[in-house]
């Protein structure tokens, strides 16, 4: 998915994406864009100090299989001196961290923001339990549909999960703003559906694009 900063137009098009597909619908569609979702610092100084074990006993092994002598505090010495040196290499280079951290552990970070996002912005507390949350995290690849409970039980799995793949295709295409706009439009069609607008609508949300 792209690093860049969406442009203005782009939040004003996602803007006008969710007032035209309020217009149809009671619920309410939320977005939120991370660029990260976790540093993962302490997950990749744990890979990275795992590796440097597993290193340190293969030498310790060669060592003495060729009957080289190194004391103690020596090999402990270089062994800290290693885990410090990867680490101030972690600390001063962020972008490192995600390649030595496993995918599953993004995705969960990644969702856990999504969870956080949802009830930190209030999407819970519409008053017919039918906000939707639409979230990216950019650097994990990650996408999510978080429905509250007015809504996602009325609407498959399959079919947010749908939303999510072609989110997710358009992101990898470098078009984030263009695959949020086809979401809205479809999440917009799924409330319309279950939750026509009525003549005592009132927004309960924000209508934008937020980025952290």
């Amino acid at each position: 998915m792209t690093q860049a900063t969406l442009t203005p137009s782009d939040h004003e098009r996602i803007a006008a994406a969710i007032r035209a597909a309020e217009a149809e619908t009671a619920g309410e569609i939320y977005c939120v864009v991370a660029h990260r979702s976790d540093g993962y610092f302490c997950a990749a100084a744990f890979a990275v100090m795992t590796g440097i074990l597993l290193v340190s006993l293969a030498a310790a092994f060669a060592l003495e299989h060729w009957w080289v002598a190194v004391r103690l505090p020596h090999f402990v010495i270089v062994q800290l001196l290693a885990v410090a040196a990867a680490c101030a290499l972690l600390w001063w280079l962020p972008g490192l961290r995600i390649r030595l951290v496993p995918r599953g552990l993004l995705y969960r970070a990644a969702h856990a923001n999504a969870l956080r996002q949802f009830y930190a912005r209030n999407v819970h507390l519409t008053s017919a339990r039918t906000g939707v949350l639409i979230f990216v995290s950019l650097t994990e690849r990650y996408a999510e549909v978080v429905a509250d409970a007015g809504i996602h039980a009325k609407v498959p799995q399959d079919a947010w999960d749908s939303i999510v793949r072609d989110l997710t295709g358009e992101a990898r295409a470098n078009r984030l703003a263009d695959g949020f706009v086809a979401a809205i439009a479809t999440v917009g069609t799924l409330l319309a559906r279950h939750f026509p607008v009525s003549s005592a609508d009132v927004n309960e949300l924000d209508d934008h694009l937020v980025e952290i």
